[in-house]
């Protein structure tokens, strides 16, 4: 990872134009920003696209970059707006399978059922992987987004809530709720929740 003077060189070389230093960003983020891509597209031909898209944003809209975060964060909002608005064209999601907002009260006393530890070890990791991506297909875009920036990806929820424009309290709602409706969608896919 390169330091912040490092990065602030490289960003304020780049505001100029320079092509060098445009190359050299493109090729430090552009793997965190595929990824992201791919892990909430689920299609590696859309997840290229919005790589591509996003540095081309990057490269037209660099000026207005004023490092209140960092790049990294700066893309991931980027990334991620480009990833919604494909999601959104393509209708990829379905609201038919989409699991129903549980409204916030009916969350008090939910009871979390005991898992043994890492299940994810105990059974073949392509078997878990594809349960894990089936429950979630399931969530509602703003859960989902919600679960891979701060669960898949590791960002912070301050960086979540600045990447998609809204309050630290609702990423920790959508959160706690995505964590609970994968929990559920995992335990009856992989009947490994403890019985009590």
């Amino acid at each position: 990872m390169p330091n912040n003077s490092d990065e602030a060189h490289l960003v304020k070389m780049a505001k100029t134009g320079d092509k060098w230093a445009i190359a050299e960003i493109v090729s430090r983020e552009s793997g965190r920003v595929y990824n992201l891509a791919l892990k909430l597209l689920r299609n590696k031909e859309d997840a290229e696209d919005v790589l591509q898209e996003t540095f081309l944003i990057f490269m037209n809209k660099v000026q207005s970059y004023r490092g209140e975060s960092s790049l990294s964060t700066w893309l991931f909002r980027v990334t991620t707006n480009v990833a919604l608005s494909k999601m959104r064209a393509k209708e990829l999601i379905d609201k038919d399978i989409s699991i129903h907002d549980p409204d916030f009260e009916s969350l008090k006393g939910y009871e979390i059922r005991n898992w043994p530890n890492h299940p994810e070890n105990e059974m073949d990791k392509k078997a878990f992987s594809d349960c894990l991506t089936k429950a979630l297909n399931r969530l509602s875009e703003d859960y989902r987004v919600v679960f891979v920036l701060r669960d898949l990806e590791g960002m912070s929820t301050k960086e979540t809530s600045k990447i998609l424009g809204i309050s630290i309290s609702n990423v920790k709602v959508r959160l706690m709720r995505a964590r609970l409706l994968l929990r559920d969608q995992l335990a009856i896919k992989l009947k490994c929740v403890e019985r009590r």
